[in-house]
């Protein structure tokens, strides 16, 4: 959730462009990627160009498999409020606990003389869907950015 997260808020967390960005030759062996001195254990850090692993990871996490790749593209070194890293997981708890309802096109049906009412709301009115980016967009704004960079 939380490669889709910082998507959506177009913001990586990074203190510094040119210090924090690191363009090179990685390799990712037996689930860790080398070099990655510049690094914490526990720090999240983005992986840009990719084949396989493009995304959001935690340095150090077992539970964060990576598949194996050698790759040329960039690490970016990302620190992360503990406040995105609680709303990503308030996030996946919502989606969570309303799955059954974000699949339905219906925002209300009643029976007997039977009538119903299609969801059109916020973001994507279009296709009648309300999504958590609607249901967190007053949180989601502390956070979004303009541009990635």
């Amino acid at each position: 959730m939380l490669t889709e997260l910082c998507a959506v808020l177009r913001n990586y967390f990074l203190r510094d462009y040119s210090k924090d960005i690191h363009v090179g030759t990685f390799v990712i062996s037996g689930g860790s990627v080398e070099p990655l001195s510049f690094l914490q254990n526990g720090q999240y850090y983005r992986i840009v160009n990719s084949v396989f692993n493009d995304g959001v990871h935690k340095y150090g996490d077992d539970s964060d498999v990576l598949v194996d790749e050698t790759f040329e593209g960039a690490v970016w070194a990302m620190t992360v409020p503990p406040a995105v890293i609680a709303l990503s997981s308030e996030i996946d708890t919502w989606k969570e606990t309303n799955a059954e309802t974000l699949g339905s096109p219906y925002q209300s049906e009643s029976f007997g003389g039977y009538s119903y009412s299609l969801k059109v709301s916020g973001r994507d009115a279009d296709t009648g869907k309300y999504g958590w980016q609607d249901h967190f967009a007053d949180k989601l704004a502390l956070y979004r950015r303009t541009s990635v960079l």
